[in-house]
C-alpha cells in the first residue's frame, strides 16, 4: 500500500504504531504536530474551596504489598511452522491460495491521477532523516516482507516474501523472498538487502530502534533466504518485526547516511516512484510500469491510479478553498465547524463533490495536551490534575465543534482494553506489586474527568483545581499563582504548530488565568516545532496519540524508561510499573483474559498519572471527494479504502472543465 493513502485512513486504522520498518523509529512523530485534515493542539479573582482537600490527598501512594505475579506460559517442546500467511491474534481470514482481498475490485481499470494535499512543507525525500522536514509519504516507496489486510487486525500476507518458517518458541524465523522482486531500477531484491537494511537502521536510524532491537541478528543465508534471531523468545516482537520489515536497496544506500536529508528521489520497490517534485511545494508519485509485484494477490484491484500528486499548503483554510476549487480531489476534514459551514455551494448542490460522514466505533486516534513532566513546574501529579480540570471540554465541544467530539478517558479508547469501573482481581494481581510507586487512585474507579455544564464557567472543576494547586504548594499572591517556597510565578508555554486548530487555546488560557496561571501560546512552523520536539524544548505541546486496537510491545517506545529519547513519549512519563506491564504483554498476546487485564492495568497507571490533558476524538469521520472515482462494493472495516478506488472517466466527464 502506498504510505500516504494509509495515513488518510489513519483515524480508522487499528494497527497502532506497527507499520513500515517499525514506523516509530522513522523519525519524530510529526503527526502530533499537525492538526489538519489528516485521518485520524483576562484576569479574575482566583477561587478557593477547602472541600476538595481530601480528594487531593487521595493520590498518595498506597502501602506496598507482596503479591505473586502471573508467570508467562511455557512450552515443553518445539514445533517448526512453515506458512505463506500468519496472524498475531487468531488465524488469517484469507487462505494461502487466496486471489484477492474481499474489499477490492480485481477488475478495476488502471488510469487517471489522484490529487491530495498536505499541510506544512518539506525539504527532503528521506523519511528516516533525523533532521529537516521530510516528505511524509516518502516511506511509501519501500515495501515490507509481508503486508496486512484492511479488514483484519493482525494478519500478514506475502509481499516481498513468499513464505516464513519459525519455531513456536518464537525466538527465530527464516523468510524466503520472492525471487521476482526487484527495485525500480531493475536491480534484484535479495536477502543481502534485508540484512543491510537492518544494520543500516541499527547504525544510522533513530536511537529507539537500536534500543528496541538490541541483540537481534539478521543474517542472509543465501540469495533469497534470511534469518531473524531474537535474544530471547517473544512471539509478538518476532512476528511483527518480520511481518512489517521494509527493505532498502543496498546499492543505493550503502554510500549514503540514512540520518541525513535527501534532496534527490530514493529508489524503492513499490508500485510508485517519485516522478516529479519541487521541494516544499509538491511531489508526484508515478506508477512504475515495471513494478514487479502487480500480479500478487495482495495487489489485485489496488494501486489503480497512474499517478498520485500531493500539494503542500502552509494553511489549512487555504487548502480547503483549493479543494473546493478543484485543485485536488480528496480531503478528510478534522474540523466539525468547517464540515457544517464550509462544505457548501454549487459543487456540493450538484453532487460534483460528494460528502461522506460515518460513525466511529473502533480504536481511534485521540488528541491530548502533553505536559513535559521533566519540567519542575509539572513534576507534581496534583498540578497536572489541576490543569486537566481547568480544560473545559464540554463548553468547547458545544461552542466550537458542533458536539462532534468525545473526550478521551483512556489510551485504548473504543476498545475492550480501556479501564472500566473498579479494577478486577486479575488487574490487581498486576498492579499491587507496584502500589508504592503508582498513584493510589489506580486502585479505585477508572479515570474520569468531571464535565462542566457546558455554559463556559467550569466553576466546580476550577474550585477542585485550586485546592489541588494549594496542596502542591502554590498560593495566590497579588492575583498571581506563585510557589510558596520560592516565590516563582506559575508560568509556562504552550508550543503549537503554526496553522493548526487553536480555538481551544484562548479559552483554556482564560480558565488558567482564573487560577492565577499565565500560559503563553507560541506557534512555530513545522520544522521549528519538530526541532524543539526532538530536543524536548517545550513545556506543553499538542499530542496526537495513535490508536491501539490492542496492547502491544510497541507501547514501550511511547512509555518505556529506556526510550526517553523517543519523541513519541511527549510527556516523558516513565516508571518501573509501566515498564513491567508493557514487557509482559508479548507473553499474553494470545491469552485474551490476561491481555485484557494487562491492558486495563496499564491504562489505569497511565491515566492516573495525568501525563496529558485529554482534549477530544471524533464521533464521526468526515471526508469529501470530487465525483471522479468508483469504489468496490465492499468497504474495508478499518480504513476508508482509498487505495482501492479507481478513476471513473464517465463521472469525470460530467464535472466542470477545471476538474475533469
Amino acid at each position: 500500500m502506498f504510505n500516504y493513502l494509509t495515513i488518510i485512513s489513519k483515524s480508522l486504522m487499528l494497527l497502532g504504531l506497527l507499520a513500515g520498518l517499525y514506523q516509530p523509529f522513522a523519525m519524530a512523530n510529526e503527526a502530533e504536530l499537525v492538526d489538519n485534515n489528516q485521518p485520524l493542539v483576562i484576569k479574575t479573582e482566583p477561587i478557593i474551596d477547602d472541600s476538595i482537600v481530601d480528594e487531593a490527598q487521595s493520590d498518595e501512594p498506597a502501602i506496598n504489598s507482596t503479591v505473586e505475579i502471573p508467570q508467562a506460559p511455557t512450552t515443553s517442546s518445539e514445533k517448526i511452522i512453515t506458512s505463506k500467511t500468519f496472524a498475531l491474534i487468531g488465524e488469517p481470514k484469507y487462505p494461502a491460495d487466496f486471489t484477492h482481498f474481499d474489499y477490492v475490485n480485481p477488475s478495476a481499470p488502471k488510469g487517471g491521477i489522484l490529487k491530495r494535499a498536505e499541510i506544512g512543507t518539506y525539504d527532503n525525500l528521506n523519511r528516516y532523516a533525523s533532521r529537516g522536514a521530510p516528505e511524509r509519504s516518502s516511506t511509501g516507496i519501500y515495501e515490507s516482507l509481508f503486508t496486512q489486510s484492511e479488514d483484519e487486525l493482525s494478519s500478514y500476507y506475502p509481499l516481498l516474501a513468499s513464505s516464513i518458517t519459525y519455531s513456536d518458541k518464537y525466538q527465530w524465523a527464516e523468510v524466503t523472498l520472492n525471487p521476482a522482486a526487484h527495485f525500480s531500477d531493475g536491480v534484484p531484491l535479495t536477502a543481502a538487502d534485508v540484512e543491510f537494511t537492518f544494520y543500516k537502521m541499527m547504525t544510522e536510524g533513530a536511537s529507539q530502534y537500536r534500543i528496541y532491537y538490541q541483540g537481534v541478528i539478521v543474517k542472509a543465508l543465501d540469495k533469497y533466504k534470511v534469518r531473524f534471531e531474537l535474544p530471547k523468545a517473544n512471539r509478538e516482537q518476532l512476528l511483527t518485526f518480520v511481518g512489517n520489515f521494509s527493505v532498502f536497496p543496498q546499492h543505493f544506500w550503502q554510500d549514503k547516511n540514512l540520518a541525513e536529508p535527501l534532496t534527490t528521489p530514493p529508489i524503492g520497490s513499490a508500485p510508485y516512484t517519485v516522478g516529479d517534485y519541487k521541494l516544499g511545494q509538491f511531489v508526484i508519485y508515478q506508477r512504475d510500469n515495471r513494478y514487479w509485484g502487480k500480479d500478487l494477490p495482495v495487489n489485485q484491484g489496488r494501486n489503480n491510479f497512474d499517478a498520485q500528486k500531493i500539494d503542500y499548503f502552509l494553511d489549512d483554510s487555504i487548502a480547503l478553498e483549493a479543494f473546493k476549487a478543484g485543485e485536488y480531489d480528496f480531503r478528510t476534514e478534522s474540523q466539525p465547524k468547517n464540515w457544517f459551514t464550509q462544505y457548501q455551494g454549487k459543487s456540493f448542490d450538484k453532487n460534483f463533490i460528494i460528502k461522506k460522514q460515518g460513525d466511529i466505533n473502533t480504536a481511534i486516534d485521540t488528541r491530548w495536551l502533553a505536559f513535559n513532566i521533566e519540567r519542575p513546574i509539572f513534576s507534581d501529579l496534583r498540578v497536572r490534575k489541576a490543569l486537566t480540570l481547568a480544560f473545559d471540554f464540554a463548553w468547547l465541544n458545544q461552542a466550537f465543534y458542533y458536539d462532534s467530539y468525545k473526550q478521551p478517558t483512556s489510551f485504548f479508547e473504543n476498545t475492550p482494553y480501556a479501564a472500566k469501573g473498579e479494577p478486577s482481581e486479575l488487574e490487581l494481581k498486576w498492579l499491587q506489586p507496584f502500589s508504592a510507586i503508582i498513584p493510589k487512585a489506580v486502585f479505585g474507579p477508572a479515570y474520569h474527568i468531571p464535565l462542566s455544564d457546558g455554559h463556559g464557567f467550569n466553576r466546580q472543576n476550577l474550585i477542585s483545581a485550586k485546592a489541588l494547586l494549594a496542596q502542591a504548594g502554590w498560593v495566590i499572591k497579588d492575583n498571581q499563582l506563585v510557589n510558596q517556597q520560592t516565590g516563582e510565578p506559575f508560568e509556562f508555554e504552550l508550543l503549537a504548530y503554526m496553522g493548526s486548530d487553536l480555538k481551544y487555546a484562548i479559552p483554556y488560557q482564560q480558565n488558567l488565568a482564573k487560577l492565577g496561571i499565565k500560559m503563553t501560546i507560541t506557534t512555530a512552523d513545522y520544522a521549528q516545532t519538530l526541532r524543539r520536539l526532538r530536543k524536548r524544548d517545550y513545556d506543553m505541546i499538542p499530542k496526537l496519540y495513535s490508536a491501539h486496537a490492542y496492547p502491544s510491545s510497541s507501547l514501550i517506545v511511547e512509555w518505556g524508561s529506556a526510550y526517553l529519547d523517543s519523541s513519541w513519549n511527549s510527556s516523558r512519563l516513565h516508571n518501573p510499573a509501566i515498564d513491567f506491564l508493557i514487557e509482559q504483554i508479548p507473553n499474553y498476546i494470545d491469552d485474551e483474559a490476561n491481555l485484557q487485564a494487562l491492558g486495563r492495568a496499564l491504562d489505569r497507571v497511565l491515566t492516573q498519572e495525568y501525563p496529558m490533558i485529554p482534549m477530544w476524538y471524533p464521533r464521526y469521520t468526515y471526508y469529501a471527494y470530487w465525483d471522479k472515482f468508483a469504489q468496490p462494493a465492499i468497504k474495508p472495516l478499518y480504513t476508508i479504502g482509498l487505495n482501492n478506488w479507481w478513476y471513473d472517466s464517465d463521472n469525470a466527464a460530467k464535472l466542470p472543465n477545471h476538474n475533469e
